[in-house]
């Protein structure tokens, strides 16, 4: 079902109505049919009117009994009665509508997400785009399928009233077509102008929203009253709101300038109609009635072809923008099996790097350059170097966050990228340095760790290991304790407990290969070596990389391998790269005092 939704395929006009009727059939015909019933209720609105005054005329000159009130009457009791019943049953149908639709649209499009390949992530063009087409997905369907509903309402109202109309004045309808065209013209092209201004000034609004969540968010509480730059950021928030404001006050005001000036001229269209309805009235061709109800039905003309019919075809063009958007997104290449669940595990013997380079899409520097390195299983590894020397891009071409690099990656000596996602994911379990704080129970932020598996003991064992034990007594529901501050009872934790708890995390996946890409490093370098010592200890018998610019946890390893340019610049032990004197003795000179 989902695969059916958000597919590789062109977006159009018809999937507002496809994707709503294949995932909730009932409730969009239910909405349908409503919308066919309330666009011919004004024609019979105009023409209950005309009978009421009508019969209420004839009453009073004598000519009809008092019963024949009672039917006109009805039917305007009824029409009134389901134009304020109508909102509350459509409010529960939409209601009904979006549940369904988060379910199977809006899931869709997370999965395809989360099924992109990394680069898109990475690079800001797409990432504008995955933002704009997965900003309130469901949102924008049932907008763009409400908008059909809504022109099709309107055209039939406009139909029936135009009938009604043209049975009196017969060029008085025509005249309200003819002016209509240009309406449609104005308001699709206004449609399209909003739609693409409305994306810069996007950009300027996400930038500004991050900064207001600096200005307000508790994380940054600390830093804000400790470097006083509250005044400064303040001036940078209002600069990239001001931006979005006034694109999106430009934009407002060009279309009420140029909507305002049409319904002006369908304005006095209107009146010049009622001014030639009263010479038939005058001359009894037509009754009192009919006058008021034609007047009536002329102005409703004039308020949906001014306003409601312009309106609707607007949202329409920024719904097709949407389309294209949509179409663009679902374009983006996947990572094949990206969704998939970790595998078994599968058993190795060695991972080896053969003459590697890789630079990242759209640029054309190397970050790695001919690099090759053999790492065997049992191993315990760590890669140092300065910042930018290419350690983390390792990690992300081990775990299949990019393929695009030259030579091999050779895993038992078949080549990594033959390998399935569920594989990958089996093999490595990855700590970053941005790490993630999810504000849930605390065993269920270590169960995270294996997903196909939850292990209360374990996921204990993996905790107290990692030193939480005296944390979790001291939170007053134990493990089961919410953390963060999203739920009334949460507890949030401090930066060096999520830091155990993420590595934690780790611990309790099965992986074979645990990698640490400097989760730590807003740890002094004591701290850092202790927990790196612990993590060392207890996973024994897995294979570890350490991947830091601190040496304390470096000599932990078997083997230390230096990167420099993108290369293999140095690898032995802490003891034999200090006699080699060179980059890794360098830079443990420079930090001996952090450990001393």
């Amino acid at each position: 079902m989902k695969k059916l939704l958000v597919n590789h395929k062109k977006y159009g006009f018809g999937d507002f109505l496809r994707i709503p009727f294949t995932v909730c059939p009932v409730y969009a015909g239910i909405k349908t049919l409503n919308q066919v019933l309330v666009s011919v209720l004004p024609s019979l609105q105009v023409l209950a009117t005309a009978a009421f005054i009508d019969t209420a005329l004839d009453i009073f000159a004598g000519k009809a009994g008092q019963s024949a009130i009672t039917a006109p009457l009805l039917c305007l009791i009824a029409i009134v009665a389901y134009n304020n019943l109508n909102w509350q049953l459509m409010s529960y149908i939409n209601l009904k509508m979006a549940m369904r639709l988060e379910f199977a649209y809006r899931t869709g499009i997370v999965e395809k997400r989360a099924a992109l390949e990394y680069r898109h992530v990475e690079d800001n063009d797409t990432w504008e785009l995955i933002n704009r087409v997965c900003s309130d997905p469901v949102g924008k369907l049932t907008g763009g399928f409400d908008n059909i509903l809504g022109a099709a309402n309107i055209v039939l109202r406009v139909g029936s009233l135009l009938v009604i109309l043209m049975a009196q004045v017969w060029w008085a309808g025509l005249a309200i077509v003819a002016i209509s065209i240009p309406l449609f013209r104005l308001a699709i092209k206004g449609g399209h102008q909003i739609y693409e201004e409305n994306k810069e000034a996007e950009k300027h609004r996400r930038r500004a929203d991050y900064l207001k969540s600096v200005l307000q968010g508790r994380e940054n509480v600390e830093e804000r009253t400790l470097f006083g730059y509250t005044e400064k950021v303040n001036r940078q928030w209002l600069e990239k709101y001001e931006a979005a404001r006034k694109i999106s006050v430009g934009v407002s005001a060009r279309y009420f300038v140029r909507l305002k000036g049409s319904s002006l001229i369908t304005m006095l269209l209107s009146l010049l109609i009622i001014s030639v309805l009263l010479f038939p009235l005058t001359k009894g061709l037509i009754t009192p009635g009919m006058f008021m109800g034609l007047i009536t039905s002329t102005l409703n003309l004039i308020q949906m072809m001014s306003w409601e019919l312009s309106d609707t075809m607007n949202k329409i063009a920024q719904n097709l923008e949407y389309c294209k958007d949509l179409t663009a997104f679902c374009a983006l290449s996947e990572t094949p099996g990206a969704l998939d669940l970790p595998g078994a595990g599968i058993p190795f013997e060695s991972l080896e790097f053969r003459q590697v380079s890789f630079r990242y899409p759209g640029t054309d520097k190397d970050i790695l350059k001919d690099f090759s390195l053999r790492l065997e299983c049992g191993g315990h590894y760590a890669f140092v170097g300065v910042n930018g020397a290419g350690k983390t891009t390792l990690t992300k071409l081990l775990t299949g966050l990019y393929d695009n690099y030259e030579g091999e990656i050779l895993l038992d000596g078949r080549e990594l990228r033959t390998f399935r996602q569920a594989d990958l994911k089996a093999l490595f379990s990855v700590v970053y340095q941005d790490f993630a704080r999810y504000q849930i129970s605390l065993d269920d932020n270590i169960a995270l760790g294996n997903v196909l598996r939850k292990d209360p003991a374990k996921i204990k064992e993996a905790a107290e290991a990692m030193g939480l034990g005296q944390t979790i007594a001291e939170l007053p529901r134990g493990m089961e304790t919410p953390l963060g501050k999203i739920k009334e009872q949460g507890v949030d934790l401090s930066g060096g407990q999520w830091q155990r708890l993420a590595i934690a995390r780790a611990l309790y996946n099965p992986a074979a290969v645990q990698i640490l890409d400097e989760p730590t490093a807003a740890l002094d370098p004591v701290a850092e070596s202790g927990i790196y010592e612990m993590f060392g200890k207890i996973s024994a018998g897995k294979s570890t990389i350490f991947i830091t610019h601190r040496l304390g946890a470096a000599r932990l390893a078997d083997e230390i391998i230096v990167v420099d340019g993108g290369k293999v610049a140095e690898k032995g032990n802490h003891e034999e790269l200090l006699s080699q004197k060179g980059i890794y003795a360098s830079m443990y000179e420079a930090q001996r005092s952090w450990y001393q």
